[in-house]
């Protein structure tokens, strides 16, 4: 009986979920309230708060979600290596990786997007993830001893801003050019920025 409530509980909290990432997508994080999200899913606003303390709350474990997602990246080194490395074929394969994943972690992205923009504990989450990746970037260039000590946060900051801005207008516009193209723009610009030679 304790493992079908446990089942049922899972059930809820990932209904709650799905369903405000859905109305995020479709109204925006601003124009969506936890009212909206528990009529949605066919609960009420007592059971979204037995689940979540806020839409805050609920927009966390989202980000946790897109967090796992972001860690099932098939066909590529982790970053610290890529960056190690320095090779632009390495670059390309680990950013081509990352633009396949897009179609999916699309709502989530948009989501942690907007509400950043009004939730500063949301905020605090998406520059913390960002700078989490831009250290990744530093730590690949300080083991492969690579450019000058003082430019390698700055080179990762400018490699990850390009990726983020064209993924993110990807997920709004679609590729407004040939795929294939794009990301060997993008791939020249992180060979240039991070690369050996």
């Amino acid at each position: 009986m304790a493992h079908l409530r446990a089942a049922q509980k899972e059930m809820t909290r990932r209904l709650l979920l799905s369903t405000a990432l859905e109305l995020f997508e479709a109204r925006g994080y601003a124009g969506t309230t936890v009212d909206d999200i528990a009529k949605a899913a066919g609960t009420t606003r007592v059971t979204f708060y037995a689940y979540f303390p806020s839409r805050t709350a609920l927009m966390k474990a989202l980000f946790e979600e897109l967090d796992r997602l972001l860690a099932e990246r098939e066909g590529a080194a982790d970053l610290v290596t890529v960056v190690r490395a320095g090779q632009r074929d390495g670059f390309g394969i680990w950013l081509t990786a990352v633009s396949r994943q897009w179609p999916r972690i699309r709502p989530y992205v948009l989501a942690a997007h907007e509400a950043a923009a009004v939730d500063p504990e949301v905020r605090e989450l998406v520059e913390g993830w960002f700078d989490g990746v831009v250290h990744d970037i530093e730590a690949g260039l300080d083991q492969a001893g690579r450019f000058d000590p003082d430019s390698r946060r700055t080179r990762g900051f400018l490699a990850l801003a390009q990726l983020d801005q064209l993924g993110r207008h990807w997920m709004r516009h679609g590729w407004r050019t040939d795929p294939a193209t794009a990301l060997g723009v993008l791939t020249d610009s992180w060979t240039q920025l991070l690369g050996d030679g």
